[in-house]
C-alpha cells in the first residue's frame, strides 16, 4: 500500500454540540480508536462513521486516506455507496404500495407481472410479494452469474433476470431462506409496473425526498460518478493483486437492489425514520419487522424482515438496520427503539475475518 496510506483523523459534530466535541476531543474516544484499528489491522485504505448517542448528540469520524493517488483526507461524511442498503428503501417503496392497496404482500408476482418468473422450479403463481422481500422465494442469486467487467456496463433489469432464471431455484418458495438479489430485482419491476415510473423515481420521491435526505440518490441510467465529496472506493481485482480504484461504476448491475449512493448521516436519518413511524403506517411497519432467523448469514441472533434486519446488541436489545457490500465499499450500521444510532462504512471490501470486526464496533458505538 502506498505510504499515503498512513492513518489520519478527523473528528467533527453537529453544531449544537461543539462543546461537548471539543472537551471530547481531548480524551481518546473510542470510535475514532476502533476506526484507526479498522485501517491499520486490515489494510483499509479509509473508515468513516456517524454516531448518535443516548443523549441524542451526534458525532462524525474518519481515519486513513481519502485517495490513495493524491493521499486527500477522508471527507467527513463524504458520500459512499451503500450497496444493498437500498433494499430497505425499496422494500419501503413496495409497503407503502401495500398500505395504498395498490400491491398485496401474499400476492403472487404473476399478480402484476404474469408470466415473467419461469424456469426450472421457478413459477411467479407460487411466489409471494412478501417472499421475495423476506429473501424466502427460492429465486437463484443474479449477481452470482454476472461476469467480469460488470462495473463500468449497462444492465437492463431484464438482463439481470435471465442471469437468475437460467439456473434452477435453490429451494420451493417458503421452505428456506437464502439472500437473494433477485427477489429485489422482481420487486422493483412490480413498483415500476404498478406505478407507472421508474424505481429510482419512487424512491426519490416517496422516500429520499420525503425525509429530506439531502446526500443521497438513485443513480440515473449512464451515471457512474459519484456526485458529492467521497472517499475513493477500492477492490482487488485479484485476491493477491493491488487496490484498485473502483469508485466509477455504473450501478445498473445492483438497480433495486443495490444501487444507491448516501452516507452514514442520511442512513442514520433513514433508519431512524423508519423504526420510529415516519415512511410506514404502523400495520406495515410491523410487517417489515417481522423476521426470520438468519444466524449463519449475518450473524448469532440476526433476524431478516422485509428489507429489514434486527441485530442483537452486547448491552441487551437489538437495533435495526441493514448494510452493505459491493466492490468498492461496506456499510454496517442501525439505530435502536431509544434513538441511538450508528453506520460505518470502509473503502474496500474487507477480508472475511474483518466484517465482524465491523459489526463488533457498530455495536459498541451503540452501547457505549
Amino acid at each position: 500500500m502506498p505510504s499515503s496510506a498512513t492513518a489520519s483523523t478527523a473528528f467533527a459534530s453537529d453544531p449544537a454540540s461543539v462543546g461537548d466535541a471539543a472537551s471530547a476531543s481531548r480524551r481518546p474516544d473510542g470510535v475514532q480508536q476502533r476506526l484507526e484499528a479498522l485501517v491499520r489491522d486490515f489494510k483499509a485504505p479509509a473508515a468513516l462513521a456517524t454516531v448518535t448517542d443516548r443523549d441524542g448528540r451526534t458525532r462524525r469520524y474518519t481515519a486513513g486516506v481519502g485517495d490513495l493517488t493524491t493521499g486527500a483526507k477522508v471527507p467527513v461524511d463524504g458520500q459512499v455507496r451503500v450497496g444493498s442498503n437500498t433494499k430497505a428503501f425499496t422494500s419501503v417503496v413496495v409497503l407503502q404500495l401495500v398500505g395504498e392497496g395498490k400491491v398485496g404482500l401474499d400476492a403472487f408476482v404473476d399478480t402484476y407481472l404474469p408470466g415473467l418468473l419461469r424456469g426450472d422450479g421457478i413459477d411467479g403463481r407460487n411466489i409471494t410479494v412478501r417472499q421475495l422481500l423476506q429473501h424466502t422465494s427460492g429465486l437463484p442469486n443474479y449477481t452470482e452469474y454476472l461476469e467480469g467487467g460488470r462495473l463500468d456496463r449497462y444492465y437492463e433489469p431484464r438482463d439481470l433476470l435471465d442471469l437468475a432464471l437460467a439456473h434452477k431455484s435453490d429451494f420451493t418458495p417458503g421452505d428456506g431462506w437464502r439472500y437473494s438479489n433477485t427477489g429485489y430485482l422482481v420487486a422493483g419491476m412490480i413498483i415500476q409496473k404498478i406505478t407507472g415510473r421508474p424505481v429510482g423515481e419512487e424512491i426519490t420521491h416517496r422516500v429520499i425526498d420525503r425525509i429530506g435526505l439531502r446526500h443521497t440518490y438513485f443513480p440515473v441510467p449512464g451515471d457512474t460518478t459519484v456526485h458529492e465529496a467521497h472517499p475513493e472506493g477500492y477492490d482487488r481485482l485479484t485476491p493477491d493483486g493491488p487496490l484498485t480504484d473502483v469508485t466509477r461504476q455504473d450501478m445498473s448491475w445492483g438497480w433495486a437492489a443495490g444501487a444507491l449512493v448516501s452516507t452514514n448521516t442520511d442512513l442514520n436519518r433513514f433508519y431512524t425514520e423508519l423504526i420510529g413511524g415516519g415512511l410506514l403506517a404502523p400495520d406495515q411497519l410491523a410487517q417489515m419487522r417481522t423476521t426470520v432467523p438468519v444466524d449463519e448469514y449475518l450473524g448469532k441472533g440476526a433476524r431478516y424482515g422485509l428489507g429489514l434486519v434486527s441485530f442483537p446488541l452486547t448491552c441487551d436489545g437489538v437495533y435495526w438496520g441493514h448494510g452493505g457490500t459491493l466492490p468498492g465499499y461496506v456499510t454496517r450500521g442501525g439505530v435502536t427503539e431509544d434513538g441511538r444510532a450508528a453506520n460505518i462504512a470502509v473503502t474496500t471490501v474487507p477480508s472475511v475475518e474483518a466484517k465482524p470486526r465491523i459489526a463488533a464496533d457498530v455495536d459498541a458505538a451503540l452501547c457505549r
